[in-house]
């Protein structure tokens, strides 16, 4: 090799996320610029992470809250722009709709359990973030007011970014029939087989791991100092059994930490069973929660 020339190993690789170029941008729905397929990690041997990001049109009022959201899939399938099954006819989508509010919307990939066991996705949540607040300049976004925002395990994530260290800390979360105990049966979970979604996300049965699954439950991680958190979950869920948002919501109001419990009757998970009508109120108290909590952190 020439004296002075970089090795040619990495002239081929492509940019690193922290100082690659951000692809342009694409008009959205309500007035909205969308950026997709932005990379914002690597990771030896996996795919690289992307994110999409919705932004308001005009930015002239400074650095835009955002909404990191973490889709569900039982923590082995799904896309990171997919809010669930019930909001996927909507137009505008419910993205374009929390950027049409003037918060910023960045939807994160994360190693599935296929690809890599806890705590892979919690820790690529948080490259994201990192990410995020590295080109926070460029993309006009204030990172001190994040709101974490996630469906079923998307949800149990959110959860998890809300609860334990994170920076930068997010100052809300809202979880929609995320699971919050991966310790005990509940519902149709059953802790000793080595087949579940848990189990396969752990990387064994959660009964052989104890230590390990409660590492992974957000019930283990309340505490006094948690920021506030709206839970919404069906009454009828036969797949996350309801009792994970109560008793989660129940250890944080003991501890004196903000949380507000809103429990759906007739509703099945991912709000099956629901007139439209009633998602969309359900999303409506969401966005409204993430506005009041980045106008109270401003």
């Amino acid at each position: 090799m020439t004296p002075g020339l970089r090795p040619l190993r990495e002239l081929i690789a492509a940019p690193h996320p922290d100082v690659a170029p951000l692809p342009p941008a694409a008009r959205g729905a309500s007035g909205t610029r969308v950026l997709r397929g932005v990379p914002f990690a690597e990771r030896a041997g996996s795919r690289p992470l992307e994110l999409d990001l919705w932004l308001p049109e005009n930015t002239g009022r400074g650095p835009l809250p955002l909404v990191l959201f973490v889709h569900g899939g039982a923590w082995l399938r799904g896309r990171r722009d997919d809010m669930g099954m019930r909001t996927r006819d909507w137009d505008p989508g419910p993205f374009a709709r929390i950027a049409a509010a003037g918060v910023a919307v960045a939807c994160a990939d994360y190693r599935l359990s296929g690809e890599a066991p806890f705590p892979a996705p919690v820790e690529d949540l948080r490259a994201a973030l990192r990410w995020l607040g590295l080109r926070a300049r460029e993309l006009h976004l204030d990172l001190d007011r994040t709101v974490v925002w996630g469906e079923s395990a998307g949800g149990h994530l959110a959860s998890l970014l809300a609860l334990t260290r994170t920076e930068p800390a997010p100052v809300a979360g809202v979880v929609w029939y995320g699971p919050a105990d991966l310790t005990a049966a509940r519902g149709p979970f059953d802790p000793h087989s080595p087949t579940t979604p848990e189990a396969l996300l752990l990387g064994g049965p959660p009964a052989t791991s104890p230590d390990r699954a409660r590492e992974a439950s957000p019930l283990a991680h309340a505490h006094r100092g948690a920021p506030p958190l709206l839970l919404f979950h069906g009454e009828e869920d036969s797949m996350v059994a309801c009792s994970h948002s109560r008793d989660l919501a129940a250890r944080l109001d003991e501890l004196g930490a903000p949380v507000r419990l809103r429990t759906v009757p007739g509703a099945d998970h991912g709000w099956y069973g629901l007139s439209g009508a009633q998602v969309e109120a359900v999303f409506d108290e969401s966005l409204r929660f993430v506005l009041r909590a980045t106008r109270r952190s401003a």
